[in-house]
């Protein structure tokens, strides 16, 4: 082609035509095709090239948004912006080497430094939106494919990596934000597809490593939490192992030194004068909120017009921190959460400025029991109340210069005292984060000590894999989604470097057609079958198994390393991995779906559903039994409530129910008939329930099922109706 033009000019309109239709079909496909793409649009376009290859009219919110302030530009600033994209789009590498940094930094500069960062802060955020209008590929023989609204296609794909790319040469704590925002957008999944856009999401993280801010170090650690694909996962932990490598501290620690304020003065509340007003962001429960107060010092009801004239980029960041803070509260929970396999023990000194005084996890740490312990090795258990941290006696704790701390777990005290601090947490309504005075705890049973190197506490359940998939990385486990083809696949495992031990859970999937009652489009199987929970050292060799099954082996020429007896693992260790498990399978079991009450496919499991929905209680349910036996005398229903083995019993006006503690799934009597409801009953906030801990969707399910039965005589959905009537 290019020799055409040498010797001929131009293409003719009909050749153009046909070589831009063959331009479009390849610049939205990845791979080969979209550098393919790039090529021919060397030729093709010309001096109008950099656009067509950068930025294309296709649907997608942020490219409408940009080609509007584009065409609105003077030609000073197009040709800046046309040669910046086009360095953007020329990103084929994993990470920008320093000739493209150099480069990128000239054409910043030649857009100007403040309208880059302004335009992108206004943008990027577009990149969550759905696309306005179909993307479609057209193949031969009559083949179409239609790109999910969430997709980002090609070429914008690499522009926006570019930019990102570039995002990490600039400090700017707004653009910081949103290339953490944009980088979580960009993990997402696509039901059937996976996630959005790896390649965008990977440059986010190098930016925000690149970065080494505190505001990107907050970023990088929220992503930790909420993005969920493990290969992104381990993007996230490089970036934090460089950052921490550099300043010479564990990445555990760099997580824990690096949570912002985010403009907090006292824990959990911001105050700021903005003219003749007080904005104040006060965390409530788990959640920021924003007021105002008049000059005379009482409550504003709505933000006072004259703020939004005159502090409108004022308003603009108080009400970005307050989201900002919302996310990051999450993660720190989750964070903390993961304090007990640690063995962190922090001086009294550091504790306090981390954990207890900080204006952020301080809204969590001091709702937490804590170990006191002095050089002598004398310990005491005790909680922040009333400004000043107590114990059980509701003593002030003595506290010396020597004193270290650790999170306190109940498996290290006697039932008595786990007893006492359950009640005082009722008693005080101090509200946990997650379950800590009320943690399950998982003691070696006989039948384990009898099968000595495994347990089967949680072995033949059926789980949905997708489910189980994102759960396993919110706890930190590793877990590779099992396909339906020829393949070896590890089990689930989660690595404990502080023990030196890893800990498994084999699973297989379930299924042996390729059919959508077994199988997802991508070729994933919907379902997983449980076995064994066991325990190696952290350097064993890791066994496998097919895809399709089999049991799980030792590699070819490979020994299989025995398992490590299940009396030789620290009780800590066990509960923590056992409640992780149990977790998978209370959360993640068809048994929880009302749909599955008729077996799932073919009926193959109705036993499971049945035994599962009514079977015994394990340990997460036995302890929501004993909750709910202090709660229920608190309840406006409780004369109708009672409790009866595995069951809440709640006796209607028309009928009598028993609702199973562990599945949450429902018997009627007098002929333990099912009822089935699909849809949770909506939350009435007149019915809250005090709970001494956040977290527990079952009891909240639980309770709200409860009252919509305690009042059946006023139930109008005619699928309960129709059930409760046909006795």
């Amino acid at each position: 082609m290019e020799r055409y033009l040498k010797e001929n000019g131009e293409f003719s309109a009909k050749q153009r035509e046909k070589l831009e239709e063959i331009y479009d079909n390849w610049s939205i496909r990845a791979g080969d095709a979209s550098k393919w793409a790039k090529k021919l649009g060397d030729v093709i376009f010309q001096d109008d090239r950099v656009l067509k290859l950068s930025i294309e009219r296709n649907g997608e919110v942020f490219a409408q948004e940009f080609l509007n302030r584009y065409e609105a530009m003077d030609e000073s600033a197009q040709n800046a912006w046309a040669r910046l994209l086009a360095h953007a789009a020329d990103c084929n590498s994993g990470k920008p080497t320093k000739k493209w940094e150099k480069r990128a930094l000239e054409l910043i500069q030649e857009v100007g430094e403040d309208r880059f960062q302004d335009c992108l802060v206004e943008l990027l955020p577009l990149v969550d939106k759905p696309a306005t209008q179909e993307r479609v590929i057209n193949y031969s023989h009559g083949y179409t494919y239609a790109y999910d609204p969430m997709s980002i296609v090609e070429p914008h794909l690499d522009a926006l990596k570019g930019l990102a790319w570039m995002t990490g040469l600039v400090d700017c704590d707004k653009l910081t934000r949103i290339i953490g925002f944009v980088g979580v957008s960009s993990y997402k999944k696509i039901p059937g597809v996976g996630p959005r856009a790896t390649r965008l999401g990977n440059a986010c993280v190098w930016a925000l490593g690149n970065i080494g801010s505190e505001s990107a170090l907050s970023q990088l650690a929220m992503m930790k939490v909420r993005v969920k694909f493990g290969t992104a996962q381990k993007q996230i932990e490089k970036a934090l192992q460089k950052l921490a490598d550099k300043i010479g501290v564990s990445t555990d620690e760099l997580q824990e030194m690096s949570v912002p304020s985010y403009g907090l003065t006292d824990i959990g509340r911001l105050e700021e004068k903005m003219g003749d007003f007080t904005a104040i962001l006060d965390v409530i429960g788990h959640k920021p909120v924003l007021s105002f107060l008049k000059p005379d010092g009482s409550p504003q009801k709505s933000v006072p017009a004259s703020l939004k004239e005159n502090f409108a980029d004022d308003l603009k960041e108080i009400k970005g921190s307050a989201k900002d803070l919302e996310k990051m509260l999450v993660a720190q929970k989750e964070r903390l959460d993961n304090l007990f396999l640690l063995q962190k023990k922090w001086p009294i000194a550091l504790w306090r400025e981390r954990y207890l005084d900080h204006p952020v996890v301080g809204i969590l740490a001091r709702r937490l029991i804590w170990t006191f312990s002095d050089a002598s090795g004398v310990s005491k258990n005790g909680i922040w109340y009333e400004n000043s941290l107590q114990g059980l006696d509701g003593e002030t704790i003595a506290i010396k210069d020597d004193t270290t701390v650790e999170i306190w777990h109940p498996i290290n005290s006697p039932t008595d005292e786990i007893v006492q601090w359950r009640n005082w947490l009722f008693e005080h309504l101090v509200q946990q984060p997650f379950k800590q005075a009320h943690r399950e705890i998982y003691l070696l049973t006989d039948a384990e000590r009898n099968t000595g190197t495994y347990s089967n506490r949680f072995a033949s359940h059926v789980l949905k894999q997708h489910q189980y998939n994102s759960l396993c990385a919110v706890r930190g486990w590793k877990n590779r989604l099992r396909m339906m083809v020829d393949d070896e696949y590890p089990p689930t495992y989660k690595d404990l470097p502080q023990w030196g031990l890893r800990a498994e859970y084999w699973v297989e999937g379930i299924g042996d057609d390729y059919s959508d009652e077994y199988v997802v489009e991508s070729g994933a199987f919907r379902y997983l079958a449980t076995d064994q929970v066991r325990f190696y050292r952290a350097d064993a060799q890791q066994v496998t198994a097919h895809a399709g099954g089999g049991g799980y082996g030792a590699g070819y020429h490979q020994e299989l390393e025995a398992a490590l007896s299940l009396d030789s693992i620290p009780a800590i260790v066990l509960s923590e991995i056992l409640r992780d498990v149990d977790l998978f399978v209370g959360v993640t079991s068809v048994g929880n779906d009302p749909n599955w009450s008729d077996g799932g496919p073919e009926g193959r499991h109705q036993d499971y559903w049945q035994s599962y929905s009514f079977g015994e209680l394990g340990e997460s349910a036995q302890l929501r039994k004993q909750m709910l036996e202090s709660l229920l005398p608190r309840l406006k229903i409780a004369k109708q409530c009672s409790l009866d083995g595995k069951f809440l019993i709640v006796n209607g006006t028309v009928r009598t129910y028993k609702i199973h503690l562990g599945s949450g799934n429902i018997l009627m009597e007098p002929n333990d008939q099912y009822l089935c409801i699909v849809k949770a009953p909506t939350r009435d906030r007149k019915n809250d329930v005090f709970l001494p801990f956040e977290g527990d969707g079952k009891m909240a399910m639980i309770l709200s099922k409860a009252f919509l039965l305690a009042a059946d005589n006023k139930i109008t959905d005619r699928t309960i109706l129709t059930q409760i009537g046909n006795k």
